[in-house]
């Protein structure tokens, strides 16, 4: 007999003991979501009609957790403009090269210092480089911290990461899949997702009084159907042309706060952003088999120190550079050094290419420490920041005070 709606309900029981665990504990929810869906999953058991394995369930619950994805990026668009993220077009260009520039480099040296053939050494860098922006999202509404001056240029680099994702994906399913690569597939790859983007913001913000007009709703029902038809047929479009769907659910968001609905539409959102979002860290537990992570640690370990000290670098120099505090620069590198769907796909894309196993558990591993590390020290920067000041010296003093900063 199928119990998928059963199923369904232990996973969201399962999910809400985990929150109210964080709760009680004052932690962040992030690493709890995560580590209750990891104790459980295929490899778990089953009593009577109680299955542990949500093996009928499986596919739901992952589609549920996409659907997450898109809310949590939905509302951070929402949380900014298109007018405030193009004001910051120069700074996002600079810090979304560096955040890229040094990533990549140390994860290309990392693989070849572990001694990996070449594609495994591409792929060691794509799981290295890119960073989750469901984590992220997820940590900047969660600390309060959309009203930030670094939130702007962190938006920015998630969106730059993008158009690196898809030029990189390109070349290297290219070269692991088929073992050619077209330089015009590649660039036309990259420009059309570039493109899109650009697009969307500019057709959007052009519309912005178009919108108002039709958003004019008075039934809350009609205003959701209205604003979820939106949602999800720009991001699903976004992804049959490679850009990723989560960054159009984030472009609908830019774009609607542009409008006069803009605090209806939030008020009217939280709860999916809540609900579908914290789906979205447990279906992502369920892909990692704790009893397959051994072989990896070490590995895992060294890869994560490395980002640690790499996404620090680059906040500082991506945040000074672009004029903002050493506080708000500290904060950038943390609250997107947490990696998480991108480098699954790659990790995917090496086992689909036949490459060697040990890429399986590495991304597991190195995924989960980080997303569960990552909101941890973002909400600890404050900390982190005057440590290093103190006793190091790395980091410069503020000349004053940081605009809108909490935690």
């Amino acid at each position: 007999m199928d119990y998928i709606v059963f199923e369904i309900g232990l996973a969201i029981a399962l999910i809400a003991i985990a929150g109210l665990l964080s709760a009680k504990l004052r932690f962040s929810v992030i690493p709890f979501y995560i580590l209750v869906g990891m104790a459980v999953g295929p490899h778990s058991v089953q009593f009577w009609h109680i299955d542990l394995r949500f093996i009928s369930s499986t596919p739901l619950i992952e589609f549920l957790g996409r659907i997450g994805v898109l809310f949590l990026l939905f509302y951070l668009g929402l949380e900014f403009s298109v007018g405030r993220l193009i004001k910051s077009g120069k700074s996002i260009a600079v810090g979304g090269t560096i955040y890229i520039l040094i990533n990549f480099t140390l994860g290309l040296l990392f693989g070849f210092f572990t001694g990996l053939p070449l594609f495994e050494v591409l792929i060691i860098a794509g799981i290295t480089t890119i960073s989750s922006s469901a984590i992220a999202a997820k940590v900047l509404v969660d600390l309060k911290r959309t009203a930030n001056p670094e939130t702007e240029l962190i938006l920015g680099i998630i969106m730059f990461e993008d158009v690196f994702l898809a030029l990189y994906i390109s070349m290297i399913s290219g070269l692991i899949l088929s073992g050619s690569s077209s330089l015009a597939g590649i660039l036309l790859s990259a420009s059309i997702s570039l493109g899109f983007m650009l697009l969307v913001l500019i057709v959007g913000r052009k519309a912005v009084p178009l919108l108002n007009r039709v958003l004019d709703i008075r039934s809350n029902e009609l205003f959701l159907l209205v604003i979820f038809a939106a949602l999800f047929v720009i991001a699903g479009f976004s992804e049959t042309i490679h850009v990723a769907e989560a960054i159009g659910a984030l472009l609908v968001g830019l774009v609607l706060a542009e409008t006069e609905h803009r605090k209806r539409i939030e008020k009217l959102i939280l709860p999916f952003r809540d609900f579908f979002g914290a789906i979205f860290f447990f279906s992502f537990g369920l892909t990692i088999d704790p009893l397959s992570l051994g072989g990896a640690v070490w590995m895992s370990l060294a890869a994560v120190a490395l980002t640690l000290a790499g996404n620090f670098a680059a906040g500082m120099w991506a945040g000074r550079s672009a004029g903002l505090s050493a506080r708000a620069s500290v904060n950038i590198g943390f609250t997107i050094v947490a990696r998480g769907e991108f480098s699954i796909i790659m990790a995917k894309l090496a086992q689909s290419g036949g490459l060697l196993p040990i890429i399986q558990p590495f991304a597991a591993l190195y995924v989960l420490i980080l997303a569960i590390l990552g909101p941890i020290l973002t909400k600890e920067t404050k900390i982190i920041h005057a440590f290093m000041s103190r006793l190091y010296g790395l980091l410069p003093k503020r000349n004053k005070p940081d605009r809108a900063h909490e935690g």
